[in-house]
């Protein structure tokens, strides 16, 4: 099958072709939410070519520098991808019946799953062995629609009616690079990559790197670590990519900070430092509790502040393990196309910067 052809301007990012190069091999590896076994193990082969320490536990990759304690970022691993639950049948991984009890109905997930209900006919996908990640075969989705009884995305495929239950299917995905913006299933692997980069320039702390996020679990597998390394701290940045509805609304900021969600406030005096460094630098910022909370003045159904990792953390420990976000802003969240500015990765990556000595 013929790739897709990647285009990285030379004229305006330039410096940011190593990291495009990074970014462009991540985004072909499958990472399907609960079975993102083969990703890890991508990702620890990238991260060993560095000079920094790298350990494997349930749900979480950690890598430290010599200087571990002097930042700890966070990004989440997985992505979104269709589970094989009978014959012919498929369903969203991330809502699956075994991760009912996480649905309370608050998460921007939830809220979007009428809205995303038929984005995805036609779209090329791929099925995988759940931990090796061996490639079983491609197909294309013929249908898809909202099970009111099951509260889930159902799919139809053509192409792999040959698939037993508990195979993970991936969307076919390639990075797409254009003079001013990038696109592909962004989530998360856009931060993934921005750390990796971080780490070549010379990152000195810690980065977790987790699982299940999107199943609203990795937080309890940070939690874990932190408490096997009986390690607090209220300077934990998770990096993240943040909806938008319009190309319009996402280009009004560079980068997306927030004091709250849904779950519990962030902390404000780190939260405060990270916009103190965007406005030394000229960045483009907004807080995103702020504008949610400014749109639904004239909304009839309010949108949700959204349930992050940070919040589900702070809230479980009392606020001992606590920090802030920093997110990009994207649009055609959540599908093969989310959409990035590349002024907003330039961003990101001068701010994160300053974090090295």
């Amino acid at each position: 099958m013929k790739e897709a052809v990647t285009l990285v301007s030379t004229t305006d990012a330039p410096e940011l072709s190593a990291f495009f190069e990074i970014l462009h091999q991540l985004v072909r590896e499958p990472s399907v939410v609960g079975a993102e076994d083969s990703f890890f193990r991508v990702l620890r082969r990238e991260l060993e070519e560095i000079d920094v320490k790298v350990e494997r536990h349930l749900g979480v990759l950690v890598a430290q520098g010599s200087e571990p304690e002097s930042l700890i970022l966070s990004a989440h691993i997985d992505r979104h991808g269709l589970l094989c639950t009978g014959p012919n049948e498929f369903q969203y991984a991330a809502f699956i019946a075994g991760n009912r009890g996480e649905l309370t109905g608050d998460s921007v997930s939830e809220q979007m799953m009428t809205s995303i209900a038929d984005r995805f006919v036609g779209q090329r996908v791929q099925a995988h062995l759940p931990y090796t990640g061996t490639y079983l075969g491609q197909g294309i989705i013929s249908n898809s629609y909202l099970c009111s009884k099951r509260r889930n995305l159902i799919f139809e495929l053509d192409g792999l009616e040959f698939l037993e239950p508990g195979a993970p299917v991936s969307f076919l995905d390639r990075l797409r690079v254009t003079d001013s913006h990038i696109s592909a299933q962004l989530d998360n692997v856009l931060s993934v990559a921005i750390i990796i980069y971080l780490f070549r320039l010379g990152f000195k702390g810690t980065a977790l790197f987790t699982a299940q996020e999107e199943a609203g679990r990795s937080w309890r597998y940070a939690l874990d670590w932190f408490q096997r390394e009986s390690v607090t701290t209220r300077r934990l940045l998770v990096l993240d990519t943040s909806p938008y509805p319009s190309i319009e609304a996402a280009s009004e900021q560079d980068l997306v900070l927030r004091k709250k969600d849904a779950t519990a406030g962030f902390d404000p005096g780190f939260t405060a430092e990270i916009a103190r460094i965007c406005n030394r630098m000229d960045i483009k910022h907004s807080f995103k509790d702020e504008w949610i909370e400014a749109q639904n003045v004239d909304r009839h159904k309010p949108l949700s502040l959204g349930r992050t990792e940070l919040g589900r953390l702070a809230a479980a420990t009392g606020g001992h393990i606590n920090g802030t976000t920093l997110q990009i802003p994207t649009t055609g969240y959540h599908t093969a196309s989310e959409t990035a500015s590349i002024a907003s990765i330039r961003s990101a990556i001068r701010l994160l910067s300053a974090y090295i000595p």
